[in-house]
């Protein structure tokens, strides 16, 4: 077994361990990766996997890369992106989604943080936005 496959076995199980105190979350792992499940159609699922270059946590089509050294800074993304503090707006085109954004709830309002984007020969077709949001860890107080 290489480094970087222990890496992500003890990474998993650091999340395995900090999930059993939230009673009724789902998740399913292979040997690279971890995907926590919506609790309900108004969430998300959010993934955690190593590939050839580090660390992706990812939800939807968004993602985010870390350095194989950046175990902690994944771990906090993967931990923000299943808190009230986090949601996640999707742009759709038509019925087709072109934009997914990462938002922060912080001084009261959403702020966009990371997007990540399709090419959409659609341009014609009216927008639709829609919001998903975990409430798995509870980090606001309002």
């Amino acid at each position: 077994m290489t480094s970087n496959q222990q890496m992500i076995n003890q990474t998993i199980q650091i999340i395995i361990e900090k999930l059993k105190k939230y009673p009724g979350v789902t998740y399913s792992t292979t040997d690279d990766s971890i995907t926590v499940d919506p609790k309900d159609e108004k969430g998300f699922s959010v993934s955690l996997g190593v590939g050839p270059r580090g660390i992706i946590v990812s939800s939807e089509f968004w993602h985010e890369h870390f350095e194989i050294d950046e175990v902690d800074k994944a771990l906090d993304c993967f931990a923000f992106m299943l808190s009230d503090s986090c949601r996640l707006k999707i742009e759709y085109r038509g019925e087709k989604p072109k934009r997914w954004t990462i938002e922060s709830f912080e001084n009261r309002n959403w702020i966009g943080n990371s997007t990540t984007g399709l090419f959409n020969f659609n341009f014609w077709s009216p927008i639709r936005t829609e919001y998903l949001q975990n409430n798995l860890i509870k980090t606001s107080s309002e």
